[in-house]
């Protein structure tokens, strides 16, 4: 029991070195009797994740008083034997072993961990865990806007709705994008002014007596003010043909502005790509991800390029670069981004849908330092995995075609997200 204390409260130190929210007993529980008395007076509903450490050996009835009193996930926390060669001092092991048994066997969602507080990937895997649990949460009470229905045939862009709720818990704010082009051409100046400004910060070159920077200062304004107005964290917008023949401006550039300032924002009205967006922004701390068509692939590199019409945030630019206006390569209409994006380390990631569910894509690269490959925004990406192998195995899986990146390696968070989501994870990387 002496040696069990010491490694408790070492435990206990790094976890409050976590959160401020930990809530504890003083010393080792021995009884289950203990254990009951302890947890009733805890609010069951506050708490997020149990973690459960079996410091020395026991029985299957602890972790019962437990779940049967606290619905939350469990981490279950074995420690080292300290000494091998004489009398069995913990047997920490196979308590952890016996725990893992009752919650497989309980349908009570878990994960396990083997080591002491100060082992690098203990604190690494207990970090990773309550990270991704806390974005569960966040994505739990949150909004999507959509503005205009996705387009004919671009089935992966819509959405269940029921189910969008039942396995997130998010909710679709949809709005009417001629309302919304009617309402922004009546915006003030004062604060349509604004969003010109803001661009104006990171776009270089950027002319604000252009007519189409004018109708895209308009309409940003107008959004943000429903964004506040109606709660909302993520956008999924229908950017043709409407924009081009109602608005006379692209989308694109109020989508790059949004998803630079955190808001973050799909084209094409893919709803599921914006959910995408935001689970890549919040494992990132915060950094601006793209989204974008896998149009390329070149054997000899080992690489595929990803490419939008003239939608990216404008600090994913080539430092040499830099953000710069653009035209739409096809309709010709600005003011849109035109740049080639910046190398780094790289995760790709997709939240899929199919008939059997929901299900997630992870892959991990390098962004390639090389010239742009297309107008409007691309950026070719070396592959960890095989690109041909890799590019035939995604066909067959039938992924939808817009592809979310960010600049950091979270694929291993993105497993677990998988992992704790109960959800099938297609893995793309070098173990």
């Amino acid at each position: 029991m002496e040696t069990g204390e010491k490694e408790r409260e070492k435990s206990s130190l790094f976890l409050n070195e976590l959160t401020d929210q930990l809530i504890e007993p003083e010393r080792i529980i021995t009884a289950p009797t203990e254990l009951e008395k302890f947890i009733k007076n805890v609010n069951s509903n506050e708490i997020t994740a149990v973690i459960y450490q079996s410091i020395t050996f026991a029985d299957g009835q602890f972790i019962r008083v437990l779940t049967d009193y606290i619905p939350a996930p469990v981490i279950v926390w074995s420690v080292r034997e300290p000494a091998v060669g004489a009398r069995l001092r913990l047997n920490s092991l196979t308590g952890g072993n016996s725990t893992c048994h009752v919650l497989k066997h309980d349908g009570h969602p878990y994960t396990f961990v083997l080591g002491n507080a100060d082992e690098a990937h203990v604190q690494l895997k207990i970090k990773q865990y309550l990270v991704v649990k806390k974005l569960i949460e966040r994505i739990s009470n949150f909004n999507i806007g959509v503005l205009g229905e996705h387009q004919p045939g671009f089935y992966f862009s819509g959405t269940n709705e029921a189910q969008l709720k039942e396995q997130f818990g998010i909710d679709v704010i949809r709005m009417d994008l001629q309302e919304a082009f009617d309402k922004s051409k009546q915006m003030p100046e004062e604060k349509w002014d604004k969003e010109i400004a803001r661009a104006k910060q990171q776009v270089v070159g950027l002319n604000p007596s252009d007519e189409t920077v004018m109708r895209f200062a308009q309409f940003t304004s107008f959004v943000r003010e429903e964004i506040h107005r109606l709660n909302i964290s993520a956008l999924s917008i229908r950017c043709w043909p409407e924009f081009f023949n109602e608005l006379g401006a692209a989308a694109c550039s109020t989508l790059s502005q949004f998803t630079e300032e955190g808001v973050v924002s799909s084209c094409e009205s893919d709803i599921h790509g914006a959910l995408t967006m935001f689970i890549l922004q919040e494992l990132s701390g915060g950094e601006a991800p793209y989204l974008g068509d896998m149009v390329h692939v070149n054997e000899a590199s080992n690489s595929v390029v990803f490419w939008h019409c003239g939608a990216g945030a404008y600090s994913l630019a080539h430092p040499e670069q830099g953000a710069q206006p653009g035209v739409h390569p096809n309709r010709k209409l600005g003011f849109t981004m035109e740049f080639g994006l910046k190398p780094g380390q790289v995760t790709i990631f997709r939240v899929g849908y199919t008939p059997e569910g929901y299900r997630l894509l992870v892959m991990r690269g390098k962004a390639l330092d090389t010239p742009q490959r297309f107008n409007g925004t691309s950026v070719e990406v070396e592959l960890e995995t095989n690109v041909t192998e890799t590019l035939y195995h995604l066909m067959d899986e039938g992924f939808e075609p817009h592809y979310g990146l960010v600049y950091a390696d979270i694929a291993d968070n993105l497993i677990e997200l998988g992992k704790q989501l109960k959800l099938p994870v297609s893995v793309y990387t070098m173990h």
